[in-house]
């Protein structure tokens, strides 16, 4: 006997909205690996018929209008090479990404808050170099002072990343689904098994 339930994910499984494009760049490498480089479905099929992008692989899903019948791509590659910038945007998620989500004071990877290595009030600024991954244990028991005065070592240094360092740090952490047609894509670059 079908469940309900059974029902209802398979027709998640064959909706559209769940059949992101991953996006790679001319040379077939992903724009982005964390996030990942998705499309959706819609602006994959736009720069199809806009002739930016060619369709490496597609999903069994189908869309269609009164004069298309159209399989929905699942791998699409730019057809112009877009070069990446050298360094990322300064935001928590990058921050967290950078330092593994881990806490630099004890590696926990519980009750994550940010931490100004020299506190503001010390004329510390917010920046790659200054601010550091910290759980809230930790972030309280440094206070406002500096790891030094508060008698705490940092794991690693704070640093400003490059874009080719985050995207390193992101294969690490693979996102939850990755539709089959992606594999041969996400992981070219790895060392392969003897």
């Amino acid at each position: 006997m079908l469940h309900t339930g059974t029902f209802e994910a398979a027709g998640r499984a064959r909706h559209p909205e769940n059949c992101p494009a991953l996006v790679l760049n001319a040379d077939y490498s992903p724009l982005s690996y964390y996030p990942l480089s998705l499309w959706p479905w819609q602006t994959a099929i736009k720069a199809v018929f806009l002739d930016k992008v060619d369709i490496i692989a597609n999903y069994d899903r189908h869309v269609h209008s009164p004069s298309i019948d159209m399989q929905i791509p699942s791998v699409i590659a730019l057809r112009q090479y877009v070069k990446p910038s050298e360094y990322p945007a300064f935001t928590r998620f990058n921050l967290f990404l950078r330092d593994k989500f881990e806490c630099q004071y004890c590696g926990s990877a519980h009750n994550l808050t940010f931490d100004h290595i020299v506190p503001r009030r010390l004329g510390g600024r917010t920046s790659w170099e200054n601010v550091t991954t910290a759980c809230l244990p930790c972030n309280l028991k440094k206070g406002g002072r500096t790891p030094k005065q508060a008698h705490m070592q940092l794991n690693m240094a704070a640093i400003r990343p490059t874009n080719w360092q985050l995207q390193d740090r992101g294969r690490a952490f693979p996102p939850n689904h990755l539709h089959e047609t992606w594999h041969d894509w996400l992981y070219w670059d790895i060392e392969l098994e003897g």
